[in-house]
């Protein structure tokens, strides 16, 4: 039903890596991009057993194909965690023959724990994101806020039961079942107790209390969920320190803004309230990561905030300049005061743009005075358009 906007464009004997949080669409999207390669879906029982003991039975496989002809579309594995083996056969296919593979899954964790063999950089790396704008043409906010982006989510009238589906048997029980985690009601209490501090400064003390574990093993269940690509960290900005800032402290960020306002067990109906501003903000961020992801930017994004209590959403930069800074605000009046923030970082830093991100009707600009740089306020939609139209970075 999408027209999803990665681009998998191999060279001969490249291979790939396509990881990706569950029911984002991976296997749809190798289906439908790629639907004349051999596919090997290890969550077929049978499949996965005859290759978990005999993983050499696959490069028997490969090379009775390439007997018989020249495979002119990469051979593509889904799951490729479930059976690390198979990646010495695919690693000694790759140097003797030549075929290409894609291996799809949803992480590398229980890969690079094991010390198996990660094909040494023969493999490129894509990542795989829930729904982005481009990517929507029945594009709503709201809808985003309370059904999340993920493909199925997005779609039904109703996704409180799949949202539901979602939690108990993959971020829960499934998690489990790959090993990595052993004591399951502890998780579930970190995954309900981390959802009332989404995109809040990390507080691993707190949430050790709550749960009833170490701060060590809080630490640990959040790098699992960094790590299956179902959460990331935003650091503080710190360059060129002119006053008190914050220094260390992550804020992290569910992949999902559904899945987050789900756990918390927010509905929201407006685009109003402290809510709805924490999930526009949640919702511009992933924007900005999916929208780095899939045209391969270095770019970083961290937020900046002073021990005074100014602060600014999003800060855009590489080793070498500032590009952007971007506050975000549920509102559809933008006041004076509300360009506190991003007119202080004008002072200390120098940044190529300021964006405030809004509800206003329509786009207006800022003048600073003595500073070379202008505040852009922009309706969301436009920022997004901006975006993924490559003119805002």
């Amino acid at each position: 039903m999408y027209n999803r906007i990665l681009k998998i464009n191999l060279p001969a004997k490249q291979s790939a890596f396509l990881w990706g949080a569950r029911k984002t669409g991976k296997s749809t999207y190798l289906k439908t991009h790629f639907p004349n390669s051999i596919y090997y879906d290890l969550l077929k029982s049978d499949l996965y057993f005859n290759l978990s003991k005999q993983p050499s039975i696959f490069r028997e496989e490969i090379l009775a194909l390439t007997n018989k002809q020249t495979i002119k579309n990469p051979i593509i594995i889904d799951e490729v965690q479930k059976i690390p083996l198979l990646l010495d056969e695919i690693h000694w296919l790759i140097e003797n023959t030549e075929v290409q593979f894609i291996l799809c899954g949803s992480s590398a964790r229980k890969l690079r724990q094991g010390g198996v063999n990660l094909l040494g950089g023969r493999a490129w790396g894509y990542t795989f994101y829930p729904l982005v704008y481009p990517e929507i043409n029945d594009f709503n906010l709201l809808k985003i806020f309370n059904h999340g982006a993920i493909p199925s989510h997005y779609t039904y009238s109703n996704p409180n039961k799949s949202l539901k589906a979602y939690v108990q048997d993959y971020l829960k029980l499934e998690i489990q079942s790959e090993g990595l985690v052993r004591n399951l009601p502890a998780f579930a209490k970190f995954l309900d107790s981390i959802s009332f501090s989404n995109g809040e400064m990390v507080n691993y003390t707190n949430i050790a209390r709550d749960c009833g574990i170490d701060a060590k093993t809080v630490k640990e269940y959040y790098q699992i969920l960094i790590d299956t690509l179902l959460g990331y960290y935003i650091l503080p900005f710190n360059k060129r320190v002119n006053r008190d800032i914050i220094l260390s402290t992550p804020k992290f960020y569910l992949f999902d803004v559904g899945v987050a306002n789900h756990i918390a067990q927010n509905s929201i109906q407006t685009l109003q309230g402290a809510t709805a501003g924490k999930s526009l903000e949640h919702y511009i961020l992933l924007e900005l990561l999916a929208y780095r992801g899939i045209n391969d930017l270095d770019f970083t994004v961290d937020y900046w905030r002073t021990k005074t209590g100014l602060e600014i959403d999003f800060v855009l930069s590489t080793h070498n300049e500032i590009l952007a800074a971007i506050e975000i605000k549920i509102s559809s009046k933008i006041h004076q005061t509300d360009l506190k923030a991003l007119i202080t970082f004008a002072e200390e830093h120098q940044v190529k743009l300021l964006y405030l991100v809004s509800l206003e009707p329509r786009a207006r600009k800022v003048k600073l005075n003595n500073q070379k740089t202008d505040i852009l306020i922009l309706p969301y939609q436009d920022f997004l358009k901006k975006l993924w139209s490559a003119e805002l970075i």
